[in-house]
């Protein structure tokens, strides 16, 4: 919410609808990523990938919790502890949910990305950043996190050369990139469009991606 004045009366714009994206960096993500990155790598080569929303690269199976080892329990427990922050009830009272999770790794090197998709099935999903591939210094060898606007073209349809004088409003109607970096986790709602865009460094740019769904009723 902020507050504007219009020739002396107190103006109140409402921020409504908004969809939240969390940011956090890992506070043990160099000991964390230096064992994970390895065991990723290892298993690219002994695996072969599956395709989904991957346009090139190597993405494994959903099962990364069964032999991403320790580094993947605590970035799975640092998801779910993040998710219950960001969920309420519909009274607004907090939650403490034993999410059930499934997560897969993603290697990806020059020429690769991922395309726009949702992931169906979840209520949070997720990337961890294990080795942003030198993005985070060099900002055009691209592979940005990308998300669209979950209110489609609709707002731009009729007066595209316009829009909202409020906080985001640039981005109306289109797209908000997030460049990555080393131990950063992004969550962001489930049916929210993201994609990959194509990452044109030499070296691999590698992500572990999880979805977070509501435990199983007893």
């Amino acid at each position: 919410m902020t507050e504007q004045r219009q020739q002396g009366a107190q103006v109140e714009v409402l921020q409504l609808f908004a969809t939240p994206v969390a940011v956090v960096i890992l506070p043990e993500a160099k000991e964390l990523n230096a064992k994970l990155r390895q065991t990723i790598l290892d298993r690219e080569a002994g695996h072969s990938g599956t395709e989904h929303s991957n346009l090139g690269g190597w993405q494994s199976t959903w099962d990364l919790t069964e032999w991403g080892g320790e580094e993947t329990q605590k970035i799975v427990g640092h998801a779910k502890r993040l998710a219950n922050r960001l969920t309420a009830d519909r009274q607004g009272r907090p939650v403490n949910l034993d999410w059930r999770v499934n997560a897969w790794a993603n290697v990806n090197r020059s020429g690769h990305g991922n395309e726009f998709h949702t992931h169906p099935g979840a209520y949070w999903s997720g990337t961890y950043y294990v080795d942003d591939g030198g993005i985070a210094e060099r900002p055009e060898l691209g592979g940005q996190f990308e998300v669209q606007d979950p209110r489609g073209v609709a707002p731009v349809m009729y007066a595209p050369n316009l829009t909202f004088a409020t906080q985001g409003g640039a981005s109306l109607g289109a797209s908000e990139s997030l460049s990555p970096r080393a131990g950063m986790m992004v969550l962001f709602p489930a049916w929210l469009q993201h994609q990959v865009r194509p990452y044109s460094g030499e070296r691999a740019r590698i992500s572990v991606a999880f979805n977070l769904s509501l435990p199983k009723e007893p």
